[in-house]
């Protein structure tokens, strides 16, 4: 059953949202590996100072002593994480800019499980972006499971 044009942009919406998503990631996961042998607060500090952050800002304040109590090994395990993610994140993207049914199954699967993840952390600390991301990511989730019965439902009529 071919796809009609509002569902050919959801899927791209969502393909887009991933993609950005996944290359944001790659991005920060290859940061972290070129910091692995660096003092991450002072890398911290000269990224602040070249992108003209404040550094008396509370907010930055906060992440600097946060980062420097980060040992090597912690840094390296989030590096793992951040580039599996990524590779999540691209997978999906790239397959429903392709429109694979496969990508479809593949996302809903893998947004469905950081669903609890994201509560967990909205839960810790409720914000703007957490509530937002949340809300998206539910709506990703139900609008790919319509996409996908209404295509399953499709081919049982056809």
């Amino acid at each position: 059953m071919p796809r009609s044009v509002a569902q050919f942009h959801g899927l791209w919406l969502i393909a887009a949202f991933k993609l950005f998503k996944g290359l944001f990631l790659l991005a920060l996961g290859i940061g972290l590996l070129k910091s692995l042998h660096h003092d991450l607060a002072v890398e911290l500090l000269r990224w602040g100072d070249r992108f003209r952050v404040d550094p008396d800002n509370a907010h930055f304040q906060r992440l600097l002593e946060k980062v420097s109590f980060i040992s090597s090994r912690k840094l390296k395990e989030l590096d793992v994480g951040t580039f599996f993610y990524s590779a999540l994140m691209l997978t999906e993207g790239i397959g429903l800019s392709l429109a694979k049914r496969w990508a479809e199954y593949f996302s809903i699967i893998a947004t469905s499980l950081l669903l609890p993840l994201e509560i967990y952390e909205l839960a810790k600390k409720v914000d703007l972006a957490r509530v937002a991301l949340l809300a998206i990511n539910i709506a990703i989730v139900i609008y790919l499971i319509v996409e996908v019965r209404r295509h399953r439902n499709g081919e049982a009529a056809g």
